[in-house]
């Protein structure tokens, strides 16, 4: 690295900041769990009266894990021999920025900011993290970044991702694909309303995205969870649509391999891989929201079938698919999770005319904002018949603990998802900046705009980092349900910046729904709400680090 405009002796510097970040986590969370304790457990009660600061916890929690991962990416670029000046300046932003907002305030939203006084704690940084937060986030390296990233448009990422050999060309394929057959067409979708066409998903299953993670015995790819992270992050970049199809089947795929009989595997494993049978998740309901313990849609035995009454609602690609993991009270005398039985309930696909054509089944679309290529559905169940066979797992009242086991590959693809939206907020938020000239020079010359697009591209390598080590903890067979929950909190919270920020570097024109950047900042929107709103994520978070 040539240019002053990066910190000398940056890597050691960043090194020993990390420390006095675990101690700050380890003070805060003392003091909550003494706030938060009676007789030595979590009260619920008591944790919901401090939600605000249990929600800091995890905030405060998410930002030192970033900066570890951070750090730890460039430790191994370093190491490969690939840290450069941009990579330096990723890495020194980051550092600066984050480090700053723990000692001020982190923001949990817009108007909720997380403060170390909301836990119990005041902070002297040390002198490298003093000079870190002093010089690191500076006017002149957020200039010389972007200055980096206007000559590094041909490629996909800014900086060094970190990844093998392998998991690049994953990523170099998928980039190509969304680029000739995702991205020339998403925005006439999304304007339209449609459904993604059946070709693009046909053209998917030939790529083996359905089949991704599943083992090869059972007609998958066998690759790792790292590859579906690539994969979805690269078609979401496209159009969050897209990068969702693969989320369907992951989930299907995950509750059989968890929960499923060598029949039901056998059956259905090779199906969803190929893309012969598409999936849908049927779980939520008009009054329960992320409260899924209470759900009341009811399973009646009668002879060797099951009878499904009941409303769902939020279900995303109901009318094309072929079967839905659908989620049902199967002791009437229980009111919480220990009642629930997951189905594999088949359907058959329904057309514009007849939606939904399987007898005992009803539905209706939902009208949405954004991520529009699959729709949205009320359902309603009368009636509707389940073969006894499809009772995932053969056993009653284990639906909630086998839908428990999907929430790590579920929360790593949601983030994979978010970073690809920021992705394309930035990048198509920088070639307006670009384009765009105002008073005499580009929107880019302007330090308001060129910050707006440093941020963008350094929360994204955050982001991308803290997802691609969740993904490697599953691969790895480590327990990631923390770690996921943080990185899909953080995208969620990163996507929506950068969708937002891109949208005012547009100014008028990004209100206009003819500019892309229109439909990104809707589909950016919902990433904070699915798979776990934010106040769930942080809630589940901190339940977690108090034990």
């Amino acid at each position: 690295m040539t240019t002053t405009t990066v910190l000398p002796d940056l890597l050691a510097l960043t090194e020993a900041a990390l420390p006095e970040l675990a101690t700050l986590l380890s003070e805060a969370t003392t003091n909550l769990r003494a706030k938060v304790s009676h007789q030595g457990k979590v009260s619920g009660s008591a944790l919901e009266r401090e939600q605000f600061a249990a929600h800091a916890l995890a905030w405060l929690a998410t930002y030192e894990q970033s900066l570890v991962q951070l750090r730890a990416w460039a430790g191994r670029v370093a190491e490969a021999g690939g840290f450069g000046e941009m990579e330096g300046l990723l890495l020194q932003i980051g550092f600066g920025e984050y480090l700053n907002q723990i000692a001020g305030g982190i923001p949990m939203s817009q108007g909720e900011v997380a403060r170390l006084r909301d836990l119990g704690l005041s902070w002297t940084p040390s002198d490298a993290a003093a000079k870190l937060m002093a010089e690191g986030n500076s006017p002149a390296a957020r200039t010389a970044l972007v200055a980096l990233m206007r000559d590094n448009q041909g490629r996909a990422l800014f900086g060094a991702s970190g990844l093998d050999e392998d998991l690049e060309m994953i990523r170099e394929q998928f980039h190509r694909y969304a680029e000739e057959r995702v991205i020339p067409n998403a925005h006439e979708w999304h304007l339209k309303d449609e459904l993604i066409p059946m070709e693009i998903i046909e053209e998917l299953a030939e790529l083996g995205v359905f089949g991704l993670t599943i083992p090869e015995e059972y007609g998958g790819l066998g690759l790792s969870k790292a590859s579906m992270v690539v994969v979805t992050e690269e078609l979401s970049r496209g159009y969050i649509g897209v990068g969702s199809l693969g989320t369907r089947s992951e989930i299907a795929a995950e509750l059989i391999l968890c929960g499923g009989t060598e029949e039901q595997k056998k059956k259905w494993l090779p199906a969803l891989a190929s893309g012969e049978i598409l999936s849908t998740a049927v779980f939520t309901e008009p009054n329960t929201g992320s409260d899924l313990g209470s759900l009341r849609t009811r399973a009646v035995r009668e002879g060797d079938d099951w009878v499904i009454t009941g409303n769902k609602t939020w279900i995303t690609h109901a009318q094309r698919t072929h079967v839905m993991t659908l989620l049902a009270r199967t002791e009437p005398e229980t009111s919480d999770w220990r009642g629930l039985s997951m189905f594999l309930a088949e359907k058959t696909p329904g057309t514009d005319d007849n939606p939904f054509p399987t007898p005992g089944m009803t539905g209706g679309e939902i009208e949405v904002l954004g991520y529009r290529g699959m729709k949205e559905y009320e359902l309603g169940f009368d009636g509707f018949r389940v073969k006894g066979e499809n009772l995932l797992g053969g056993e009653t009242g284990r639906g909630f603990k086998q839908l428990m086991e999907t929430f790590e590959s579920a929360r790593i693809q949601t983030a994979a998802r978010a970073v690809g939206v920021a992705q394309a907020a930035c990048e198509i938020g920088m070639q307006y900046a670009i384009d765009r000239k105002q008073f005499g020079k580009s929107l880019i010359e302007f330090p308001r705009v060129s910050g707006k697009l440093a941020m963008m591209a350094v929360e994204i390598m955050i982001a991308r980092q803290f997802t691609y080590f969740s993904a490697w903890q599953k691969d790895h067979g480590r327990r990631c349900d923390l770690e996921a929950g943080m990185a899909k909190l953080l995208g969620a919270r990163v996507a929506w910046a950068a969708a937002d920020n891109a949208l005012q570097i547009h100014g008028g024109n990004g209100f206009a729904l003819e500019y892309t950047i229109s439909r990104i900042l809707c589909d950016a929107r919902i990433l904070n709400i699915f798979e776990g709103a934010a106040e769930i994520q942080a809630q589940v978070i901190a339940r977690r680090l108090l034990g």
